[in-house]
């Protein structure tokens, strides 16, 4: 395992590599909504399969109608679901409605509005150059073309498609399983009465969502006690269910109540790291087991709210978002104006909270919180951005440029 701090931008390296999309499955196409397609999919039909009138009115040969107005026999219908499968000789023509089959031997349409029922004729009052108003067959796809990529997420216009190209199940990849665990005596379920000590647990709603809106799906654990045996116990949970990531949160210190390294090393997993160059989110452990024959990824965020969001958004949204099939999102600053002075940062990449304004020439101006406590959930939720500084930065000067990485 690494000692001592290491560069935030290094340890998400070091999370996503060999990060690969899971298994594929096949799903049926009701199911498919929001899930990742894990092979190109191809036609295995022709759309629309017969030349298709796209008006009501009627389907006459181009020949007979050079000379408007004029008198034509009708002689059948063709609607939906129910072509017409005669003969159309000269100066007939057949009643058609949209959607319905071209009968072969016409080669235009004749909207309702131009014409005249007269009995069992219809009066054609303005022609039409052939081909007009049919929408011919392979107009949208044809049988075996490629019309959608693997790596698609499928969404209602590509589950429609999906359903005319004639799949009834779609080859996705498996949102990945991943297990949840809050850690601390002094934790609570929302809704519950509060003893002495006691505060409500927030940070795995978060961390679920989090995961949820980048691919996965959530297995919660629960809330494991400041004991060796409640953590393995719940550890072993996960394990139970093939969870493919497991996110502790809480107990990744030092401290005499942080177990959650001691205990997934019982269990298995060889750390990489414990503490990254970043504030909020120091204490963050990295660790692996493969002995089941696939690799096993579990992250160990700080128990503070704000830490814990945070580090989910940079390193535990994008690692779920290729176990699931889809390009890593990670955070992209982006250039804003410092809005106040700040000191010199220290050795620890910071992301701090803050408002953000436009000025007269349109640009976004940063304006930081006074206090950046880790545990200030409120201020994160008014929060518009994070205002990322480097390293080791220098003071600042309000109206220099800065970067920030937009929460909305």
């Amino acid at each position: 395992m690494i000692e001592g701090l290491i560069p935030a931008t290094d340890a998400l390296q070091m999370i996503l590599q060999d990060a690969n999309p899971l298994e594929s499955e096949k799903i049926p196409l009701r199911q498919a909504n929001g899930r990742v397609l894990a092979a190109d999919l191809y036609a295995l039909r022709t759309q629309p399969p017969f030349d298709a009138s796209a008006m009501d009115g009627y389907a006459v040969r181009q020949q007979d109608i050079g000379n408007t107005p004029i008198s034509l026999k009708l002689v059948g219908q063709s609607a939906a679901g129910h072509p017409y499968d005669g003969n159309i000789g000269k100066n007939e023509a057949v009643r058609i409605f949209t959607g319905a089959p071209v009968p072969e031997q016409t080669d235009t349409i004749i909207i309702q509005e131009n014409t005249v029922k007269e009995g069992k004729n219809i009066r054609i009052l303005t022609g039409n150059p052939a081909g007009r108003f049919i929408r011919k067959a392979g107009l949208d796809f044809s049988q075996g073309e490629m019309l959608m990529k693997s790596g698609r997420v499928l969404d209602p216009q590509s589950i429609s498609l999906a359903a005319s190209m004639n799949h009834p199940q779609l080859e996705v990849w498996q949102k990945p399983t991943v297990a949840i665990l809050a850690t601390g005596d002094e934790l609570v379920l929302p809704g519950n009465s509060l003893d002495a000590g006691e505060i409500v647990s927030s940070n795995t709603f978060a961390l679920a969502s989090i995961v949820e809106n980048a691919g996965g799906e959530v297995l919660d654990l629960g809330i494991a006690k400041d004991r060796l045996e409640s953590l393995i116990s719940h550890i072993q949970n996960a394990l139970d269910h093939d969870a493919d990531m497991i996110v502790t949160i809480g107990g990744a210190s030092v401290g005499d109540h942080d177990l959650v390294l001691p205990a997934m090393q019982e269990m298995g997993f060889e750390f990489l790291f414990s503490k990254i160059a970043m504030r909020p989110g120091k204490p963050f452990l990295f660790a692996q087991n493969k002995s089941s024959g696939k690799i096993i990824r579990m992250l160990g965020l700080a128990g503070n709210p704000v830490s814990s969001i945070i580090a989910g958004q940079i390193f535990v949204r994008p690692l779920v978002n290729l176990l699931a099939g889809l390009p890593a999102e990670k955070s992209k600053p982006v250039p804003a104006i410092l809005g106040c002075d700040l000191h010199a940062n220290d050795e620890r990449q910071e992301h701090m909270r803050v408002l953000i304004e436009r000025n007269n020439q349109g640009e976004l101006v940063a304006l930081p919180f006074e206090t950046q406590d880790s545990s200030m959930l409120a201020n994160l939720n008014r929060a518009d951005a994070l205002l990322v500084r480097p390293v080791n930065a220098p003071a600042a000067k309000s109206g220099e440029t800065c970067e920030v990485v937009l929460l909305r």
